[in-house]
Protein backbone atom coordinates (compact mmCIF):
# COMPACT_ATOMS: atom_id res chain seq x y z
CA UNK A 1 0.00 0.00 0.00
CA UNK A 2 1.44 3.39 -1.02
CA UNK A 3 1.79 6.28 1.41
CA UNK A 4 -1.06 8.12 -0.31
CA UNK A 5 -3.33 5.07 -0.04
CA UNK A 6 -2.38 4.67 3.62
CA UNK A 7 -3.25 8.30 4.35
CA UNK A 8 -6.61 7.98 2.57
CA UNK A 9 -7.40 4.81 4.51
CA UNK A 10 -6.52 6.46 7.83
CA UNK A 11 -8.69 9.49 6.99
CA UNK A 12 -11.58 7.19 6.07
CA UNK A 13 -11.07 5.19 9.28
CA UNK A 14 -11.08 8.38 11.36
CA UNK A 15 -14.28 9.74 9.77
CA UNK A 16 -16.01 6.36 9.97
CA UNK A 17 -15.05 5.91 13.62
CA UNK A 18 -16.19 9.47 14.44
CA UNK A 19 -19.61 8.82 12.84
CA UNK A 20 -19.90 5.54 14.74
CA UNK A 21 -19.07 7.28 18.00
CA UNK A 22 -21.70 9.95 17.26
CA UNK A 23 -24.37 7.31 16.66
CA UNK A 24 -23.26 5.34 19.70
CA UNK A 25 -23.32 8.43 21.92
CA UNK A 26 -26.92 9.22 20.91
CA UNK A 27 -27.97 5.66 21.68
CA UNK A 28 -26.17 5.70 25.01
CA UNK A 29 -27.79 8.96 26.14
CA UNK A 30 -31.24 7.54 25.40
CA UNK A 31 -30.60 4.17 27.08
CA UNK A 32 -28.98 5.77 30.12
CA UNK A 33 -31.62 8.45 30.78
CA UNK A 34 -34.68 6.46 29.71
CA UNK A 35 -33.89 3.08 31.26
CA UNK A 36 -31.09 3.85 33.70
CA UNK A 37 -28.71 1.50 31.88
CA UNK A 38 -25.18 1.58 33.35
CA UNK A 39 -23.22 -0.95 31.30
CA UNK A 40 -21.27 1.61 29.26
CA UNK A 41 -18.31 -0.57 28.26
CA UNK A 42 -20.50 -3.50 27.23
CA UNK A 43 -22.58 -1.09 25.17
CA UNK A 44 -19.47 0.49 23.59
CA UNK A 45 -18.08 -2.95 22.70
CA UNK A 46 -21.40 -3.94 21.10
CA UNK A 47 -21.48 -0.78 18.96
CA UNK A 48 -17.86 -1.27 17.90
CA UNK A 49 -18.51 -4.92 16.98
CA UNK A 50 -21.62 -3.96 15.02
CA UNK A 51 -19.86 -1.16 13.14
CA UNK A 52 -17.12 -3.51 11.93
CA UNK A 53 -19.28 -6.61 11.54
CA UNK A 54 -19.40 -6.34 7.72
CA UNK A 55 -15.60 -6.43 7.52
CA UNK A 56 -15.56 -9.39 9.92
CA UNK A 57 -18.13 -11.22 7.80
CA UNK A 58 -16.13 -10.54 4.62
CA UNK A 59 -12.90 -11.79 6.17
CA UNK A 60 -14.37 -14.81 7.97
CA UNK A 61 -16.91 -16.37 5.59
CA UNK A 62 -18.18 -18.75 8.28
CA UNK A 63 -19.60 -15.77 10.17
CA UNK A 64 -22.40 -14.97 7.74
CA UNK A 65 -24.49 -13.34 10.47
CA UNK A 66 -21.86 -10.61 10.84
CA UNK A 67 -22.08 -9.77 7.14
CA UNK A 68 -25.88 -9.59 7.37
CA UNK A 69 -25.73 -7.32 10.43
CA UNK A 70 -23.01 -5.20 8.87
CA UNK A 71 -25.00 -4.70 5.69
CA UNK A 72 -27.95 -3.35 7.64
CA UNK A 73 -25.56 -1.27 9.73
CA UNK A 74 -24.40 0.64 6.63
CA UNK A 75 -28.03 1.56 5.94
CA UNK A 76 -28.54 2.65 9.53
CA UNK A 77 -25.31 4.65 9.34
CA UNK A 78 -26.51 6.67 6.36
CA UNK A 79 -29.96 7.22 7.85
CA UNK A 80 -28.37 8.31 11.14
CA UNK A 81 -26.30 11.00 9.44
CA UNK A 82 -29.55 12.63 8.31
CA UNK A 83 -31.85 11.93 11.27
CA UNK A 84 -29.72 12.13 14.43
CA UNK A 85 -28.48 15.73 13.99
CA UNK A 86 -32.10 16.82 13.49
CA UNK A 87 -33.14 14.84 16.57
CA UNK A 88 -30.41 16.49 18.63
CA UNK A 89 -31.43 19.96 17.44
CA UNK A 90 -35.08 19.28 18.33
CA UNK A 91 -34.04 18.05 21.77
CA UNK A 92 -31.98 21.23 22.37
CA UNK A 93 -34.91 23.41 21.27
CA UNK A 94 -37.20 21.55 23.69
CA UNK A 95 -34.70 22.05 26.54
CA UNK A 96 -34.33 25.74 25.70
CA UNK A 97 -38.11 26.16 25.80
CA UNK A 98 -38.32 24.79 29.33
CA UNK A 99 -39.08 21.11 28.71
CA UNK A 100 -37.39 18.83 31.25
CA UNK A 101 -34.40 16.75 30.19
CA UNK A 102 -36.16 13.42 30.80
CA UNK A 103 -39.23 14.48 28.79
CA UNK A 104 -37.16 15.76 25.87
CA UNK A 105 -35.04 12.62 25.72
CA UNK A 106 -38.10 10.37 26.04
CA UNK A 107 -40.09 11.97 23.24
CA UNK A 108 -37.19 12.54 20.86
CA UNK A 109 -35.72 9.10 21.57
CA UNK A 110 -38.90 7.13 20.97
CA UNK A 111 -39.79 9.20 17.90
CA UNK A 112 -36.34 8.54 16.43
CA UNK A 113 -36.64 4.82 17.20
CA UNK A 114 -40.00 4.66 15.39
CA UNK A 115 -38.45 6.38 12.35
CA UNK A 116 -35.61 3.85 12.31
CA UNK A 117 -38.03 0.91 12.50
CA UNK A 118 -40.15 2.34 9.68
CA UNK A 119 -37.00 3.04 7.64
CA UNK A 120 -35.76 -0.53 7.94
CA UNK A 121 -39.19 -2.09 7.35
CA UNK A 122 -40.04 0.05 4.32
CA UNK A 123 -36.53 -0.20 2.88
CA UNK A 124 -36.50 -3.99 3.21
CA UNK A 125 -39.91 -4.23 1.54
CA UNK A 126 -38.74 -2.12 -1.42
CA UNK A 127 -35.60 -4.24 -1.76
CA UNK A 128 -37.29 -7.65 -1.71
CA UNK A 129 -40.62 -6.83 -3.43
CA UNK A 130 -39.81 -6.23 -7.10
CA UNK A 131 -42.08 -4.35 -9.45
CA UNK A 132 -42.30 -4.55 -13.25
CA UNK A 133 -41.74 -1.35 -15.21
CA UNK A 134 -42.94 -1.30 -18.81
CA UNK A 135 -41.67 0.76 -21.72
CA UNK A 136 -43.09 0.73 -25.25
CA UNK A 137 -40.89 2.07 -28.04
CA UNK A 138 -40.86 2.19 -31.84
CA UNK A 139 -37.68 1.51 -33.79
CA UNK A 140 -38.12 2.68 -37.38
CA UNK A 141 -36.23 -0.20 -38.97
CA UNK A 142 -37.15 -3.39 -40.74
CA UNK A 143 -36.34 -6.45 -38.60
CA UNK A 144 -37.09 -8.92 -41.42
CA UNK A 145 -39.80 -11.30 -40.20
CA UNK A 146 -40.10 -9.65 -36.74
CA UNK A 147 -42.64 -6.89 -36.28
CA UNK A 148 -42.56 -6.89 -32.45
CA UNK A 149 -40.10 -7.87 -29.77
CA UNK A 150 -40.61 -8.19 -26.01
CA UNK A 151 -37.51 -7.89 -23.85
CA UNK A 152 -37.39 -8.79 -20.16
CA UNK A 153 -34.44 -7.13 -18.49
CA UNK A 154 -32.97 -7.33 -15.00
CA UNK A 155 -29.73 -5.70 -13.92
CA UNK A 156 -27.66 -5.51 -10.76
CA UNK A 157 -29.05 -8.69 -9.22
CA UNK A 158 -25.96 -9.04 -6.98
CA UNK A 159 -26.91 -12.64 -6.31
CA UNK A 160 -25.03 -14.28 -3.47
CA UNK A 161 -25.60 -14.00 0.26
CA UNK A 162 -28.26 -11.35 0.87
CA UNK A 163 -29.80 -11.36 -2.60
CA UNK A 164 -30.35 -15.08 -2.31
CA UNK A 165 -32.48 -18.01 -3.37
CA UNK A 166 -35.86 -16.49 -2.52
CA UNK A 167 -35.11 -13.29 -4.41
CA UNK A 168 -33.87 -15.29 -7.39
CA UNK A 169 -37.10 -17.32 -7.43
CA UNK A 170 -39.08 -14.07 -7.50
CA UNK A 171 -37.10 -12.91 -10.51
CA UNK A 172 -37.53 -16.16 -12.44
CA UNK A 173 -41.26 -16.25 -11.74
CA UNK A 174 -41.90 -12.64 -12.69
CA UNK A 175 -39.80 -12.78 -15.86
CA UNK A 176 -41.41 -15.99 -17.09
CA UNK A 177 -44.86 -14.48 -16.44
CA UNK A 178 -44.00 -11.74 -18.95
CA UNK A 179 -43.51 -14.38 -21.71
CA UNK A 180 -40.58 -12.44 -23.20
CA UNK A 181 -39.01 -13.15 -26.58
CA UNK A 182 -35.55 -12.53 -25.16
CA UNK A 183 -34.07 -12.02 -21.67
CA UNK A 184 -31.19 -9.60 -21.06
CA UNK A 185 -28.98 -9.05 -18.00
CA UNK A 186 -26.83 -5.88 -18.34
CA UNK A 187 -24.33 -6.60 -15.60
CA UNK A 188 -23.63 -7.26 -11.89
CA UNK A 189 -25.07 -10.74 -11.91
CA UNK A 190 -23.33 -11.69 -8.64
CA UNK A 191 -22.15 -9.81 -5.58
CA UNK A 192 -18.39 -9.75 -6.25
CA UNK A 193 -17.76 -13.47 -5.75
CA UNK A 194 -19.64 -16.20 -7.68
CA UNK A 195 -18.83 -18.80 -4.97
CA UNK A 196 -22.10 -18.32 -2.97
CA UNK A 197 -24.11 -18.40 -6.22
CA UNK A 198 -22.49 -21.71 -7.19
CA UNK A 199 -22.51 -23.18 -3.66
CA UNK A 200 -26.24 -22.52 -3.21
CA UNK A 201 -26.96 -24.00 -6.67
CA UNK A 202 -28.70 -20.79 -7.65
CA UNK A 203 -27.92 -21.57 -11.27
CA UNK A 204 -30.36 -24.48 -11.22
CA UNK A 205 -33.15 -22.02 -10.44
CA UNK A 206 -31.95 -19.41 -12.93
CA UNK A 207 -31.89 -22.14 -15.56
CA UNK A 208 -35.70 -22.19 -15.44
CA UNK A 209 -35.84 -18.88 -17.33
CA UNK A 210 -37.49 -19.33 -20.70
CA UNK A 211 -37.37 -17.18 -23.85
CA UNK A 212 -37.43 -18.42 -27.49
CA UNK A 213 -34.60 -16.09 -28.58
CA UNK A 214 -32.40 -16.91 -25.59
CA UNK A 215 -30.90 -15.40 -22.45
CA UNK A 216 -27.91 -13.06 -22.69
CA UNK A 217 -25.89 -10.91 -20.33
CA UNK A 218 -22.79 -8.79 -19.87
CA UNK A 219 -20.48 -8.42 -16.89
CA UNK A 220 -20.65 -5.45 -14.54
CA UNK A 221 -17.96 -3.99 -12.31
CA UNK A 222 -18.92 -6.22 -9.36
CA UNK A 223 -18.68 -9.33 -11.53
CA UNK A 224 -14.99 -8.51 -12.01
CA UNK A 225 -14.22 -7.52 -8.40
CA UNK A 226 -14.13 -11.09 -7.12
CA UNK A 227 -11.43 -12.05 -9.62
CA UNK A 228 -13.33 -15.21 -10.59
CA UNK A 229 -14.64 -14.29 -14.03
CA UNK A 230 -13.79 -17.68 -15.62
CA UNK A 231 -15.80 -19.51 -12.95
CA UNK A 232 -18.73 -17.13 -13.42
CA UNK A 233 -18.66 -17.46 -17.21
CA UNK A 234 -18.54 -21.25 -16.93
CA UNK A 235 -21.54 -21.31 -14.58
CA UNK A 236 -23.53 -18.98 -16.84
CA UNK A 237 -22.78 -21.18 -19.85
CA UNK A 238 -23.93 -24.23 -17.90
CA UNK A 239 -27.33 -22.72 -17.23
CA UNK A 240 -27.83 -21.27 -20.70
CA UNK A 241 -26.95 -17.61 -20.14
CA UNK A 242 -24.59 -16.41 -22.86
CA UNK A 243 -22.25 -13.67 -21.67
CA UNK A 244 -21.22 -11.23 -24.39
CA UNK A 245 -17.83 -9.62 -23.84
CA UNK A 246 -17.23 -6.97 -26.49
CA UNK A 247 -19.17 -9.05 -28.97
CA UNK A 248 -21.90 -8.42 -31.52
CA UNK A 249 -24.39 -11.14 -32.37
CA UNK A 250 -27.06 -11.36 -35.05
CA UNK A 251 -30.18 -12.77 -33.38
CA UNK A 252 -32.78 -14.66 -35.40
CA UNK A 253 -31.54 -12.89 -38.53
CA UNK A 254 -33.63 -9.92 -37.32
CA UNK A 255 -31.55 -7.63 -35.09
CA UNK A 256 -28.10 -7.24 -33.58
CA UNK A 257 -27.29 -7.65 -29.92
CA UNK A 258 -24.04 -6.05 -28.75
CA UNK A 259 -22.58 -6.77 -25.30
CA UNK A 260 -19.77 -4.65 -23.92
CA UNK A 261 -17.07 -5.15 -21.32
CA UNK A 262 -17.64 -2.99 -18.27
CA UNK A 263 -16.09 0.47 -18.40
CA UNK A 264 -13.78 -0.49 -15.52
CA UNK A 265 -11.88 -2.85 -17.86
CA UNK A 266 -8.87 -1.41 -19.65
CA UNK A 267 -9.15 -3.86 -22.56
CA UNK A 268 -12.66 -2.65 -23.43
CA UNK A 269 -13.04 -1.94 -27.15
CA UNK A 270 -14.63 1.27 -28.45
CA UNK A 271 -18.26 0.90 -29.46
CA UNK A 272 -17.38 1.88 -33.02
CA UNK A 273 -15.06 -1.15 -33.31
CA UNK A 274 -17.85 -3.51 -32.22
CA UNK A 275 -20.13 -2.20 -34.97
CA UNK A 276 -17.75 -2.56 -37.91
CA UNK A 277 -19.30 -5.85 -39.06
CA UNK A 278 -22.88 -4.88 -38.17
CA UNK A 279 -25.53 -4.13 -40.79
CA UNK A 280 -26.78 -0.73 -39.66
CA UNK A 281 -30.04 -1.26 -41.57
CA UNK A 282 -31.09 -3.80 -38.93
CA UNK A 283 -32.05 -2.79 -35.37
CA UNK A 284 -29.11 -2.60 -32.96
CA UNK A 285 -29.51 -3.26 -29.24
CA UNK A 286 -26.55 -2.66 -26.91
CA UNK A 287 -25.99 -3.84 -23.34
CA UNK A 288 -23.53 -1.61 -21.48
CA UNK A 289 -23.51 -1.94 -17.70
CA UNK A 290 -22.67 1.67 -16.90
CA UNK A 291 -24.75 4.33 -18.71
CA UNK A 292 -21.80 6.54 -19.53
CA UNK A 293 -21.62 6.48 -23.33
CA UNK A 294 -25.05 7.50 -24.58
CA UNK A 295 -23.56 10.09 -26.92
CA UNK A 296 -21.32 7.47 -28.55
CA UNK A 297 -24.27 5.11 -28.94
CA UNK A 298 -26.34 7.85 -30.57
CA UNK A 299 -23.47 8.85 -32.84
CA UNK A 300 -22.87 5.32 -34.15
CA UNK A 301 -26.47 4.43 -34.96
CA UNK A 302 -27.49 2.32 -31.96
CA UNK A 303 -31.25 2.04 -31.61
CA UNK A 304 -31.57 0.87 -27.99
CA UNK A 305 -29.03 0.86 -25.17
CA UNK A 306 -29.71 -0.93 -21.88
CA UNK A 307 -27.84 -0.27 -18.64
CA UNK A 308 -28.00 -0.53 -14.87
CA UNK A 309 -25.25 0.18 -12.33
CA UNK A 310 -26.71 3.30 -10.70
CA UNK A 311 -29.32 1.60 -8.45
CA UNK A 312 -30.94 5.05 -8.66
CA UNK A 313 -28.83 5.81 -5.62
CA UNK A 314 -30.59 2.95 -3.78
CA UNK A 315 -31.35 5.20 -0.80
CA UNK A 316 -32.22 8.89 -0.72
CA UNK A 317 -30.55 11.33 -0.97
CA UNK A 318 -28.00 9.34 -3.01
CA UNK A 319 -30.17 9.80 -6.12
CA UNK A 320 -29.10 13.46 -6.17
CA UNK A 321 -25.53 12.28 -6.73
CA UNK A 322 -26.37 9.75 -9.46
CA UNK A 323 -28.39 12.43 -11.27
CA UNK A 324 -25.28 14.60 -11.47
CA UNK A 325 -22.96 11.76 -12.45
CA UNK A 326 -25.04 10.34 -15.32
CA UNK A 327 -27.02 11.91 -18.13
CA UNK A 328 -29.63 9.22 -17.43
CA UNK A 329 -29.40 7.56 -14.03
CA UNK A 330 -32.80 5.82 -14.17
CA UNK A 331 -35.74 5.42 -16.50
CA UNK A 332 -36.08 6.30 -20.16
CA UNK A 333 -34.52 8.88 -22.46
CA UNK A 334 -34.71 9.36 -26.22
CA UNK A 335 -31.80 11.08 -27.97
CA UNK A 336 -32.87 11.52 -31.59
CA UNK A 337 -33.12 7.91 -32.84
CA UNK A 338 -31.51 6.37 -29.76
CA UNK A 339 -33.68 4.93 -26.99
CA UNK A 340 -31.89 4.58 -23.64
CA UNK A 341 -33.22 2.68 -20.62
CA UNK A 342 -31.47 2.47 -17.24
CA UNK A 343 -32.79 0.14 -14.54
CA UNK A 344 -32.55 0.79 -10.81
CA UNK A 345 -31.67 -2.90 -10.49
CA UNK A 346 -33.25 -6.06 -9.19
CA UNK A 347 -30.91 -6.59 -6.27
CA UNK A 348 -28.93 -4.21 -4.07
CA UNK A 349 -25.40 -3.47 -2.95
CA UNK A 350 -24.52 -3.39 0.73
CA UNK A 351 -27.65 -2.97 2.86
CA UNK A 352 -30.76 -4.84 1.63
CA UNK A 353 -32.62 -1.55 1.80
CA UNK A 354 -34.17 0.73 -0.81
CA UNK A 355 -35.61 4.15 0.01
CA UNK A 356 -36.60 6.26 -2.99
CA UNK A 357 -35.97 3.34 -5.34
CA UNK A 358 -37.49 -0.10 -5.85
CA UNK A 359 -36.26 -3.50 -6.91
CA UNK A 360 -37.47 -3.85 -10.49
CA UNK A 361 -37.71 -5.92 -13.64
CA UNK A 362 -38.01 -4.02 -16.92
CA UNK A 363 -40.32 -5.06 -19.74
CA UNK A 364 -39.62 -3.42 -23.10
CA UNK A 365 -42.09 -3.84 -25.94
CA UNK A 366 -40.56 -2.87 -29.27
CA UNK A 367 -42.44 -2.27 -32.50
CA UNK A 368 -40.36 -2.38 -35.68
CA UNK A 369 -41.54 -0.40 -38.67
Amino acid sequence: MTNRSTIRFLIFLFIYSALTMFIGWNGWVWLHFEFGYEGFWLYALSVALLSYSYMIGRSLTLFGLFRWLGSYWFGVLQFSIVILPLADIIALIMLASGVSTSTAITWVGFSTLVLFVLFIAFGTFNAYSPTVRTYSIVIPKNANHLSNLRIAMASDMHFGNLSGLSHLRRMVQKINELTPDIILFPGDLVDDDPAPFIRKKMGDIMKQLSAPLGVYGVLGNHDYYGGSVPELIKEMERIGVRILRDESLRVDNSFYLVGRHDKSQRNRHPLEALLTSVDLNLPIIVMDHQPTELKEAEKHGVDLILSGHTHRGQMVPNHLLTRRLFELDWGYLQKNKLHAIVSSGFGFWGPPLRIGSRSEIVQIDITFS
